[in-house]
């Protein structure tokens, strides 16, 4: 992934709805010992839910804030969870890829994290009912909680530019929110081969999708600034997403 900064997130905003200001807040809590650092941006009305911000190989940084402040914007509590733990935002290729290797060979690690996230954030905000999302690694993150079948009260999932393939052994079998995946058709790193994979799968496990895939969207099209960053595949995947939440909570 491209560096991200807070500079190039502002400016791109101005593609979707800016935030008025940063107003959140970090949160730290406790998982098995050990300290994390989520971000918690307050619904800017009275809150129509809790939406879940699942970050990228990069760790949470200022496009994870960026995005729940939007989420808030939108009239949503939203809680950009920590996977890593505190402190802990690789800035390098060889350790962006350790630290994302580490969650993926230990699967049960991935939801633990998740999972207290979520609790975090339902404790925090006072919200209950919650959908989740994620980017990149966040978006397989997001889909390995949703085949897991743990987590209770999801309304709704979303994957943006995630990892596709099933892991062995696993299926969709438990799900039973709807699931978005935001898919880029000319992302090199996931090929389109393993999103019509995964629309078999959830076909056959009679669960409710939506794929959406975006022509000459490369991988990471969500990324504010960034060379791969496409207007056009942001704003469609934003309003599919949007519309998945006003469903999701009653709107």
């Amino acid at each position: 992934m491209p560096n991200r900064s807070r500079l190039a997130a502002t400016a791109a905003l101005t593609v979707l709805a800016a935030p008025a200001a940063l107003a959140g807040e970090t949160v730290t809590y406790e998982i098995e010992g050990a300290a994390y650092e989520g971000y918690l941006a307050e619904a800017t009305r009275e809150a129509k839910g809790l939406v879940i911000v699942i970050h990228d190989w990069d760790g949470l940084t200022d496009y994870e804030v960026t995005r729940s402040e939007m989420l808030a914007d939108m009239g949503y509590d939203a809680f950009a969870v920590d996977l890593y733990g505190q402190g802990n935002r690789p800035d390098t290729t060889e350790a962006k890829k350790a630290e994302v290797g580490k969650l993926y060979n230990d699967r049960k690690a991935m939801r633990t994290r998740i999972l207290a996230g979520i609790e975090t954030a339902r404790e925090t905000s006072g919200e209950g009912r919650a959908a989740v999302m994620g980017y990149c690694f966040g978006g397989s993150a997001v889909l390995e909680l949703a085949r897991s079948g743990q987590g209770e009260e999801i309304a709704a999932y979303a994957s943006f530019h995630g990892g596709l393939s099933t892991p062995e052994g696993q299926d969709y079998s438990a799900v039973e929110a709807p699931i978005l995946i935001a898919h880029g058709g000319a992302d090199a790193s996931i090929p389109n081969s393993e999103a019509a994979g995964l629309a078999d799968r959830l076909e056959e496990a009679g669960k409710p999708y939506l794929l959406e895939i975006y022509s000459g969207a490369p991988h990471a099209f969500t990324v504010f600034g960034s060379s791969r960053y496409q207007e056009r595949a942001d704003t469609l995947s934003w309003e599919s997403f949007s519309h998945m939440l006003d469903t999701a909570f009653g709107e």
